[in-house]
């Protein structure tokens, strides 16, 4: 699945982003939410959200790169999102976190960032619904692909397999058309693209090339 990026977006047109978005082979839009201090990055918070949940009817994919996440679930639930995604590193209590976000009738996912282990998942992997992985540093869009992160998706996909998992490898941060191809091979189900995809000539039609990989 391709989940675009909606950070790489022109925000003062979003309405027209989202002509080509709407009907392109997009499967999800990938909100990231980010608060400054979790990441040295303030990107958007829910008005603009409320606005983008109008503007579309696909999937809803937020990713809150902020801390104590946990506060903003019932307004991500409001959204009508598909995925609430949290970072490990920002949940101390993540369990319940995780729990929390699929009462509220959404999937829930765990990110890492590109230091944080897989292993770090094993006690909760069979309870999420999709795992994040960060393949630059969380904070700004157009950063280079970190090629470790192919040998982590393969790592999370065995760890899925043996756990008896049901969760999506999402990966986020440098992905392209040669990336991408990479991290399909490695395993992943979800991939997010941001500039690849806006900056491209034709953006619906790098949309469909990647959807395609």
């Amino acid at each position: 699945m391709i989940a675009p990026s909606l950070l790489s977006a022109n925000f003062a047109n979003l309405e027209k982003d989202f002509e080509w978005l709407n009907r392109s082979t997009a499967d999800w839009i990938h909100l990231d939410v980010m608060d400054g201090v979790f990441v040295p990055n303030i990107s958007f918070g829910f008005p603009v959200l409320k606005h983008v949940a109008r503007l579309t009817d696909k999937p809803l994919d937020v990713h809150l790169m902020i801390v104590q996440p946990e506060k903003f679930i019932g307004e991500v639930a409001q959204l009508g999102a598909r995925v609430m995604t949290v970072h490990h590193e920002a949940c101390i209590h993540l369990h319940r976190t995780v729990h929390e976000i699929q009462r509220h009738g959404m999937m829930a996912g765990v990110a890492l960032n590109p230091s944080t282990p897989v292993m770090m998942l094993q006690d909760i992997i069979a309870d999420l619904d999709l795992v994040l992985l960060m393949s630059v540093n969380p904070g700004f869009g157009g950063q280079q692909f970190i090629p470790q992160c192919l040998q982590k998706v393969a790592q999370l996909r065995t760890l899925i397999a043996e756990t008896g998992s049901h969760a999506l490898i999402e990966v986020d941060g440098g992905v392209n058309m040669e990336t991408g191809r990479q991290l399909r091979q490695a395993g992943a189900d979800v991939l997010v693209a941001g500039s690849a995809i806006f900056a491209a000539d034709d953006p619906e039609a790098m949309c469909r090339r990647l959807s395609a990989i």
